[in-house]
């Protein structure tokens, strides 16, 4: 069990994606929007070469609604 929110913590993954269209005006924005997401536990975002990590859990929230929150804020995220 996760110690922090209580939740089943094995069934959780990470996935790490490099997202085309960041700039430092947007990352935060970006951060908070997928961290609102239902499942998503963690999220670090490199805005200078667009590496992101997400810790979440894929039952909870599939990794297209994930990929879809990115889209539909112009940006482009490589698996």
């Amino acid at each position: 069990m996760c110690k922090d929110c209580g939740c089943s913590a094995e069934k959780n993954s990470q996935v790490k994606l490099y997202v085309q269209g960041y700039d430092h005006g947007n990352v935060k924005d970006i951060e908070r929007s997928l961290l609102g997401l239902p499942g998503v536990y963690h999220v670090h975002i490199h805005a200078h070469d667009g590496q992101t990590t997400i810790d979440y859990n894929p039952v909870v929230t599939p990794l297209a609604e994930i990929t879809a929150v990115l889209t539909g804020r112009g940006l482009r995220a490589v698996v």
